[in-house]
């Protein structure tokens, strides 16, 4: 057997191993403890919160109710650290 044939038929086992091995880990099946639920955390009486889920619900009609455009000004407001300024009575 001369030098190139050696080379090539270590390439082809080579290649037969990494094969196998990677077919017989993908088939491994877990036996780990199975993941824990979580639920999510919601602040008790967010009513910024209840007011998105609302809009959530209502989908496209949201973009043209006032009370989602304000719930989603004072999201962006929240989100970005800005105070949102004083409401005045003659605004409404």
């Amino acid at each position: 057997m001369d030098g190139r044939m050696l080379v090539r038929l270590g390439a082809v086992v080579l290649a037969a191993v990494t094969i196998t091995a990677a077919a017989v880990e993908m088939a491994r099946k877990e036996d780990g403890p199975a993941p824990r639920q979580t639920g999510t955390l919601e602040p008790a009486g967010d009513t910024l919160r209840e007011g998105q889920r609302r809009c959530q619900r209502l989908g496209e009609s949201a973009a043209r109710d006032a009370d989602c455009l304000r719930v989603w000004a004072e999201t962006r407001d929240r989100f970005l650290g800005r105070t949102s300024p004083p409401r005045s009575a003659e605004g409404r």
